[in-house]
């Protein structure tokens, strides 16, 4: 499993590395170049499935995130 994921801020472009918790979901997340607040795009379950280069945990695992 990888756990670690580039998130890409949509409004800057903005990127950083971030490491996904295997515990929780992250809903919000909040850019620190432009302090734009992401989260997740309809279908998504979390903002490293919408945002990152890699799916969250759970999704990786084939399970459904969070639930």
């Amino acid at each position: 499993m990888i756990l670690e994921s580039i998130i890409t801020c949509p409004k800057c472009q903005h990127q950083k590395t971030e490491v996904m918790p295997t515990n929780c979901c992250i809903f919000f997340y909040e850019c620190e170049q432009c302090h734009t607040l992401l989260k997740p795009k309809p279908g998504d379950c979390c903002v490293f499935c919408s945002y990152g280069t890699v799916r969250c945990p759970p999704i990786q695992q084939g399970k459904s995130c969070c639930g």
